[in-house]
């Protein structure tokens, strides 16, 4: 009787492990996507209003850099997306308005 291609291998003897190729999504936790923006991402979405293509800043106004956190978040949400690498800085994100944030910075204007 020849084997048949087609058959399902059974639950208990698929492996446990995924394979070495796989290579894990992240597991988004905590609160659901924010429907507007916090203060700290309004002003930093908001630096790039006025830049030729949108770019948003590395730096605040006092030199120093922005939240990692704050700059992955706006990603996560749609409203900034990475620009392009930085070859001589590689850990830097170079992002740049998009136009969720542009409506996110115009229906959900400061208080």
């Amino acid at each position: 009787m020849a084997k048949d291609p087609f058959r399902r291998v059974p639950p208990a003897a698929q492996p446990a492990e995924p394979p070495d190729n796989v290579i894990p999504l992240p597991v988004r936790r905590g609160r659901p996507t924010a429907a507007k923006p916090t203060r700290i991402q309004r002003l930093w979405l908001s630096r790039g209003l006025d830049q030729p293509g949108g770019k948003l800043p590395l730096f605040d106004h006092q030199g120093g850099a922005i939240s990692p956190r704050t700059i992955r978040s706006c990603i996560n949400n749609g409203w900034a997306e990475p620009w392009f690498a930085n070859p001589t800085k590689p850990d830097w994100l170079v992002c740049r308005l998009t136009p969720a944030g542009r409506a996110a910075l115009r229906d959900h204007p400061a208080a």
